[in-house]
């Protein structure tokens, strides 16, 4: 029989996962392209992404340029190559016990799980939030990268990311998820309080948002109907009067 948690009940089943120590940044190791992913995550806790050149990545790595251009094709390639792996640790750690839970319930168990996975690059991500703020053409590249994870986090979750409808939501969870780590790279408690709360909130707007944007494709696909009739009857009646 699933379990019924209560929003405390849910809140302190993250905080005690939020208690243990974040892992430190694994050195270098494993194969070539692994270590280039691991060289630009270790530099990003240390320098803006802006300051760090191939050459940089390549020694960290211990791999050659030519290598390194092999695997990647620069370092947005390679921020990818990490966000597929957040992804692919999130997804592989789902719980049989969740399946009958609330979509929001689930969403948040998905998200901590992202959460947990994202512990030892939290000085890296503060690094990249920060050159964010003052590079639009990284923001833009980055917001891809993130809409993208979470169209795979509403899957997880259970909740439809296909088709229009799905992308607009996977944009409004990049954009809900992008305001949680903004709180947790500053988040000093053991338990993560801030951040569990922020997530919370945000996925209250998130689930109002949903339910606005369900309401809407109710009666869209009916005036757009109307709209491409009316404009095949005006270019029928064009065509019988030539």
């Amino acid at each position: 029989m699933a379990r019924k948690p209560q929003r405390s009940a849910r809140s302190s089943a993250g905080s005690a996962r939020a208690r243990k120590a974040a892992p430190a940044l694994p050195p270098p190791r494993g194969t070539e392209r692994e270590r280039i992913i691991a060289a630009l995550m270790a530099l990003l806790a240390e320098k803006r992404i802006e300051e760090i050149g191939f050459g940089d990545i390549a020694r960290r790595a211990e791999v050659s340029l030519a290598t390194m251009r092999g695997e990647f094709a620069g370092k947005l390639a390679i921020l990818a190559a990490h966000s597929k792996e957040l992804d692919r640790k999130v997804l592989a750690g789902g719980e049989a016990d969740m399946a009958e839970e609330p979509a929001r319930e689930r969403l948040f168990d998905v998200l901590m799980r992202r959460i947990e996975a994202m512990a030892p690059y939290r000085e890296a991500t503060r690094s990249l939030m920060r050159s964010v703020s003052c590079n639009p053409g990284l923001a833009l590249a980055l917001n891809g990268l993130a809409v993208r994870s979470q169209t795979w986090m509403l899957d997880a979750a259970g909740i439809d990311a296909a088709g229009p409808r799905g992308a607009i939501r996977a944009q409004g969870m990049a954009a809900l998820f992008a305001g949680v780590l903004r709180v947790w790279v500053d988040d000093d408690d053991a338990g993560l309080a801030r951040t569990l709360a922020a997530l919370d909130r945000a996925l209250a707007r998130g689930q109002r948002w949903s339910d606005m944007l369900n309401g809407l494709c109710r009666f869209v696909p009916v005036r757009c109907g109307s709209r491409v009739r009316r404009r095949r009857d005006e270019a029928e009646e064009e065509a019988a009067a030539a």
